[in-house]
């Protein structure tokens, strides 16, 4: 249950996002959560190979519960670098038409 609620509001602010630049709100907001499910995946497979090489047979008596919750913010931290990324290069091609009207007669 907390995972779905986790889903909600990462597709909520990635919608609101997109809203706010008027691009595809349920585009953006479906890859907010794959990009949070691929972080989690691209850092579980870098931590468990790592793991293996340091320890061999390490997941052999290993708490996965543990590691799904050691991953979470792992993919919140994608889910926020793509909202940063987004962020400032959809701010910087939709510029302010207040700054644009002083530039007129220039």
């Amino acid at each position: 249950m907390l995972g779905l609620l986790l889903l909600f509001w990462i597709g909520k602010y990635f919608y609101k996002l997109a809203e706010k630049y008027k691009k595809s709100q349920w585009g953006f907001a479906i890859l907010g959560v794959v990009v949070y499910y691929g972080g989690i995946l691209a850092f579980s497979l870098i931590i468990g190979i790592i793991a293996e090489i340091v320890s061999p047979g390490f997941f052999d008596t290993f708490n996965e519960t543990g590691f799904g919750i050691l991953m979470i913010p792992f993919g919140l931290l994608c889910c926020y670098l793509l909202y940063k990324y987004l962020e400032k290069i959809w701010k910087k091609n939709n510029p302010d038409p207040v700054e644009l009207i002083d530039e007129i007669g220039k």
